[in-house]
């Protein structure tokens, strides 16, 4: 795994977590519009459970995965906030911090630092050669 691809984990496991959690509005919003019908006919026995029921068990399931996801994203932050406080210099943490930790776009650390967008590549790529990503586990 490259070093680009190491620290990109973070950012792809926070867009998966922020789906996960429109998923579960979404199915909030589901349920709530749901309603029962109250009539004297008996029940069909094999009719499925209520589309409030499939909802709510969803959003169940949604929401442990979600934990999951967040633990492990902090665990992998973690990591990651090792690997970059192991680099010398203090610049080249700074723009790994702002990119991989904060997720900010090249172009805003660019202005944040007061940089062009060309010298931010060029640190880019120094910082990545300083980086030791451990091996694949």
């Amino acid at each position: 795994m490259t070093t680009k691809e190491y620290l990109g984990q973070a950012y792809r496991l926070d867009q998966r977590i922020n789906s996960k959690l429109e998923q579960i509005a979404s199915l909030n919003e589901l349920a709530t519009k749901c309603t029962g019908v109250l009539t004297g006919m008996p029940r069909n026995p094999n009719r499925g459970t209520s589309t409030m029921a499939d909802a709510v068990a969803k959003i169940v399931d949604l929401q442990a995965e979600i934990n999951r996801d967040i633990d492990r994203l902090v665990d992998l932050k973690r990591e990651m906030v090792s690997l970059i406080k192991a680099v010398d210099n203090t610049e080249y943490q700074t723009l790994l911090e702002l990119r991989y930790l904060c997720f900010k776009t090249w172009e805003q650390i660019s202005v944040d630092m007061g940089y062009s967008i060309q010298h931010i590549y060029r640190l880019r790529e120094k910082a990545y050669d300083e980086i030791r990503v451990p091996p694949e586990r």
